[in-house]
């Protein structure tokens, strides 16, 4: 079985994946593209993410190491960073970070991707668009059906043009739920 999700929330995601084994589908492959393959399992699994900054080769193998001598099985990330996707048989330690601090480090390396994308969709958006405006200069010559078909033809592109902002607050919204969840695990 194959799904197409996209998200912005690693949290989000987990839980969804989560919900899928909870259906009896065990994920097999993830997609750079937001393409879930799963497959059928009487089996009860758990899935993991964590998010890694970039990892020397020998980090990266120690860093799979380490989770794999607890059980956990590497689905899918890059090995320079990114997102990586563990998952195992449930056997009631499933977590992959065994305290707070471990907790906090992993909100802090969330908080520094969520900006980072933020600002490379900030400055994309402002680099394409700046000279342009949302709908053609002409459209607002028209008059009567021809601009109201060029009107409904061309707002499609303004989406587009306004995705790059869209992605700007929802990565914002992210570096502000990973920040309120590592300052309560400071607090504690």
């Amino acid at each position: 079985m194959m799904k197409f999700r996209v998200f912005f929330n690693i949290e989000k995601e987990q839980q969804w994946l989560n919900e899928q084994l909870q259906k009896g589908y065990r994920c097999t492959n993830i997609s750079g593209l937001g393409l879930y393959t799963f497959e059928k399992t009487d089996k009860r699994y758990v899935m993991r993410l964590d998010y890694q900054e970039y990892l020397p080769k020998n980090k990266f193998v120690e860093y799979k190491g380490l989770y794999e001598d607890f059980g956990w099985n590497y689905i899918k990330g890059s090995s320079l960073s990114g997102i990586r996707y563990w998952q195992k048989e449930d056997n009631h330690h499933n977590e992959i970070f065994s305290d707070r601090q471990s907790y906090g480090n992993f909100y802090k390396r969330l908080m520094n991707y969520s900006f980072w994308l933020g600002m490379l969709c900030l400055v994309y958006s402002y680099t394409l668009y700046k000279d342009s405006a949302l709908y053609h200069e002409g459209l607002w010559g028209m008059k009567g059906a021809l601009f109201w078909k060029a009107f409904i033809f061309e707002t499609p592109f303004v989406f587009l043009k306004l995705l790059p902002a869209l992605m700007v607050l929802l990565f914002g919204s992210s570096f502000y739920h990973a920040y309120r969840k590592y300052s309560m695990l400071k607090e504690e």
